[in-house]
């Protein structure tokens, strides 16, 4: 895993809402598959995800976090 993870949310129908850290390129890949059927892998920090695309309401990004100073 790149040191460039970003921390994302999943959420699913139902109200299922999982959170995970993935890599810059698995995160173009997600947004990329949005609106299509399937299944799509990620690769987070700790493990392999599939997610079933069909049951995929929304991505939730993190930005680099908070900032000190000017």
């Amino acid at each position: 895993m790149a040191d460039s993870a970003r921390r994302i949310e999943l959420g699913f129908d139902g109200g299922q809402v999982i959170a995970l850290r993935v890599s810059e390129k698995d995160l173009e890949g997600l947004r990329k598959a949005l609106g299509g059927d399937g299944w799509h892998r990620l690769s987070t920090e700790e493990s392999e995800v599939d997610v079933d695309l069909g049951k995929l309401v929304f991505v939730k990004t993190a930005g680099d976090g908070t900032k000190v100073g000017f």
